[in-house]
Parts: structure tokens; sequence; C-alpha cells
């Protein structure tokens, strides 16, 4: 088992209807795990098992011959599957608070981002401001330069003396009347000059808020990407090993002649089917539409929500923000998701409201997320390299979630923008 197993531990929080899915995701979350829970509820958990404990085929086989050996390895085996699906509980519980945790530091950082973006757009239009209003200070001391600056005065007084008293009042209001002007356009000047600095040290700080914040949500990936990677380790030991322990639960409560050797060929045989299962679905083909700049469209069917802000939603699965930084793409529950251009999966786990959610880094800082994937739909795992258009998931309802659809992002230098005209533009549109 692979990395392909990284979803498949995620317990159900809300029903993805559809056939398509069952079968894509059933062969991870076997029916022999599902149905323990229902068969060994009543009974207690062992303590720490090691390898060497566990029955083997041979002990079922010894124990078949004596009912008192029989009755005792049927509630051995059952609390070993007890104690199997305990750990592998603990695990993904783990897991999930730390995705939780993970989305938590992320939000922190967006509104931080946010926030210095728009004090720094404040900044920006307070220094043009400053500067239209230095220009036409200057313009007006270009004026009063020309018109004889200093001397402005004498010479209206000068002037008047030959021309009457009242042309010099009349004069004298108008040169007062510009002295104004010039003082409230220097004033202007100076108070946007001043305003837009302070709001550069505003953004200064919160630039430096968002990097320590952007810093805090890495190592939160991290510790959230651990135990998802230590969760998909527990259920590939614990899988195969709850399997086999039902088929010999199976094979000492059968009361036909039925050997033990015909189970351990049934086992055989349901591993390669499944093996074949998962070739048929060619789970790594190339299945998008590439464009002539190497994008695909990571899903097919309709725009059911679009970026920026909206009413949160609430769910099972916890509740929204108000702002939307993604496209919803409708096309029902269990269909392909593929990686809308090469790159490097960078995340692969359970991510809050978001459910199961995979982040792919494409280089040039831009990145690529897929959320509410289905339970065990995840089929790739962190560092692995994906093409364009590969199947990287298959569409479900986990996390905040109403229906199955596929929550798209597109994230440049970590902060979300919109995806509709980002993917147009590189001949992939959405919907």
């Amino acid at each position: 088992m692979s990395k392909k197993l990284a979803g498949a531990w995620r317990r159900s929080r809300t029903t993805n209807a559809g056939s398509a899915s069952s079968v894509r995701w059933r062969g991870r979350l076997t029916a022999a795990i599902v149905m323990s829970l229902t068969i060994v509820g009543s009974f207690g958990v062992a303590g720490p098992a090691s390898a060497a404990d566990y029955p083997s085929w041979d002990d079922v086989q010894a124990a078949k011959g004596n009912e008192a050996a029989k009755a005792a390895e049927v509630t051995n085996i059952k609390n070993f599957i007890v104690q199997l699906q305990d750990e592998l509980q603990v695990a993904q519980d783990e897991a999930e608070k730390r995705g939780t945790e993970f989305q938590a530091a992320e939000e922190a950082f967006f509104e931080a981002d946010a926030r210095a973006t728009a004090i720094q757009s404040q900044a920006d239009a307070k220094t043009t401001e400053a500067d239209t209003a230095t220009k036409q200070a200057g313009r007006v001391a270009s004026q009063l330069y020309r018109s004889g600056g200093a001397d402005l005065s004498l010479s209206l007084f000068l002037d008047g003396e030959s021309k009457g008293a009242t042309d010099l009042l009349s004069k004298l209001g108008n040169m007062n009347q510009v002295a104004e002007h010039s003082n409230g356009v220097y004033e202007q000047a100076v108070a946007a000059r001043n305003t837009a600095a302070a709001l550069g040290e505003q953004a200064g700080v919160a630039r430096d808020e968002r990097e320590s914040l952007r810093q805090a949500a890495q190592t939160a990936m991290e510790a959230a990407q651990a135990a998802a990677s230590a969760a998909a380790a527990k259920l590939e030991k614990n899988q195969e090993l709850i399997v086999t322990l039902n088929a010999q639960l199976t094979a000492l409560q059968d009361t036909t002649a039925k050997t033990v050797k015909e189970f351990e060929a049934g086992e055989a045989a349901r591993k390669a089917a499944e093996a074949a299962a998962a070739a048929a679905r060619g789970e790594s083909a190339d299945g998008g539409q590439l464009s002539s700049q190497g994008w695909a469209i990571p899903a097919s069917g309709s725009i059911s929500g679009t970026y920026g802000y909206r009413d949160p939603i609430s769910t099972g699965g916890g509740s929204s923000g108000s702002f939307h930084r993604g496209t919803d793409i409708a096309g029902g529950c269990g269909i392909p998701i593929y990686a809308a251009t090469s790159g490097t999966v960078t995340y692969a786990g359970w991510y809050g409201t978001y459910g199961n959610f995979i982040l792919i880094d494409h280089g040039s800082g831009v990145s690529t997320g897929y959320a509410h994937i289905v339970n065990g739909g995840i089929q790739v795992g962190v560092g692995y390299q994906v093409s364009a258009g590969q199947v990287i998931a298959y569409v479900g309802t986990t996390g905040a979630s109403t229906g199955c659809h596929l929550h798209f992002e597109v994230r440049i230098n970590g902060s979300a923008i919109d995806a509709q005209p980002f993917m147009a533009d590189r001949g992939a549109p959405l919907g």
C-alpha cells in the first residue's frame, strides 16, 4: 500500500452519495474493517501487541480442531481487532486536530495579509496625494516667483501710486488670496506626506506580523502533515492485519468442511481483485484536458460558488468563514479531480472546514488547492511530483460542505486570489 491511501483513514462525517464514490474508496476502507466494529462491539480491548502476538493461519488451523481452543482464539482475535481500531482512531483524531490547527494558522495569516495589503494601499494613495499636492505647491511657488516673489507687495504699491488706491486695494486683496492659497496647498502637501509616512510605518508592522504568521502556518502545516503521515502509516500497518484477522475469525466460526487453505486462497484472490480494480481506474493517468499553456480544468461541472464574501456555511464539519477563497465546482460525487498543472504536492490530509485537502506547489509562487475530497479519495502524498491533468483525488463533501463539489483555490505567494480569471487566462476556464 502506498501514500495513495493517505486519506483512507478519515472516518466519515457526511454521506457521500453515488456508486462511483463507493467503488473508488471501498478498496481502501474495506467492508471487513467496517464490519469488525459491529462484530466486536461488546468485547474488551487487549493490551498493545507485537507482531509475534497475532495468530498465524497455523494457529487458526490448530484451534479449529478443539472447541475450547477455538473459542479462546475467537475472543483473542476479536480483542486484537478492537485494539487495532482504537490505534487507528487515536491516529485519526491526532491528524484531524493538527489539520484543524493548520487551517486556523493559515486563516490568521490570510487575515494579516489582507490587513497589510489594505494599509499599504492606503499608504500608496496618500503618497500619491502628497506627490500631487507637492507638485501643486511647486507650481504656486513658481508663479509667485515669476510675478515678483518677495517684492510683489512693493511692485503693487508702486503700481498703485500710478493707477489709484482702489486698484491697489484690489490687487492687494488678490495677493492675499494667492498667499492663502499657497499656504493651503503647502499644508495639504505636508499633511498628506505625514499621513503617508504614518501609514507606511503601520504597513511595515502589518507585514512583519504577516510574515510571523506565515512562519506559524508553515510550522502548523508540518505538524499536520506529520500527523497525517503517521495516520496513513498506521492504516497501512493495521488494515492488512484487520482484514487477515477477520478472515481468520470467519475461518474459525465456519462450520463447513472448508479449510483454512481455502480461506487463504480467498484472501489472495481478494487482493488481486483490488489491485486489478486500482489499475483499471487508471489513477495515475492524465485525464484532464490540457490547454496550450499546459493547464487543465481541475474538475468537470458547473460553478456553484465564487470567490468573495458570502454567508458562512455551518455543517457537522464546522463553520466556514465569511470570505470564500475559492471557486466551487459541482460535478457530482466521486468524479475525478485533476492537477491544474505540474508541480509538487506540499500537503495532503485533513484541513479543518476544508475536509480532506491537497495543496500543490507549481513554482514561481503559484500553488493550487483542492478541498472537500471524499474520504479515502486522496491519491497522492507529500513530495509527489504530479503532471498537469493527472488524477490526484475524487470529489466528496467532507468538512463544512452541503453537497459533493470541489473547492478549488489558486494562491500567489500564499495568498488566495480569484481562480476564475487566473484559469481563464491560461486556457482552462472553470465551469
